[in-house]
């Protein structure tokens, strides 16, 4: 079993690949750690060994990307910060413009390469998963929502087990 610090490190590290600084990604391991109610700035340079530049740079990032929000506890005199509700729902969304980029730079792709049957293999194959994808995506977000606050979706009927065969009968 891991300690709190190894986690925050891993975390830096894990957002780092998707595309945040290492402190962003320090700093949101740290906030998922937290016990409390958040933490102000000094509270997380001193916790994460960091500057308090690169702390702002940090918090500047999250908070523009939505991730986490700023806000004042009553009777402190400095903000805190804490993850927004469904981070990671966000997050994704965020993303999913990354989508709709990667199909168009495939049909960049598709109108530079002409007819060369591999090339165009490959990017129609890039064109149609993100396609795929920027449809598929936002329905996936829906229903995990739908889950998590309780809310009951209708029931989908079971598929028939052999071509031809009817359905089930409801009820």
């Amino acid at each position: 079993m891991g300690t709190v610090e190894e986690f925050v490190e891993s975390a830096g590290l894990y957002f780092e690949r998707l595309g945040l600084s290492r402190t962003s990604g320090r700093v949101i391991g740290c906030l998922l750690a937290d016990t409390g109610e958040g933490l102000d700035a000094p509270g997380l340079c001193g916790r994460l060994g960091v500057a308090k530049s690169s702390m702002s740079v940090a918090l500047r990032q999250l908070e523009h990307g939505g991730l986490i929000e700023r806000y004042r506890p009553p009777r402190a005199r400095r903000d805190h910060h804490r993850l927004t509700e469904d981070v990671f729902g966000r997050a994704f969304r965020a993303k999913m413009t990354e989508f709709t980029a990667f199909a168009e730079l495939a049909e960049q792709g598709l109108g530079a390469v002409g007819g060369h049957p591999a090339a165009r293999a490959r990017l129609e194959l890039m064109r149609d998963m993100y396609a795929f994808m920027a449809r598929e995506f936002p329905r996936l977000l829906d229903r995990w929502e739908a889950e998590r606050a309780g809310v009951a979706r209708p029931t989908v009927p079971p598929r028939p087990t052999r071509c031809g065969d009817p359905p089930p009968p409801a009820g």
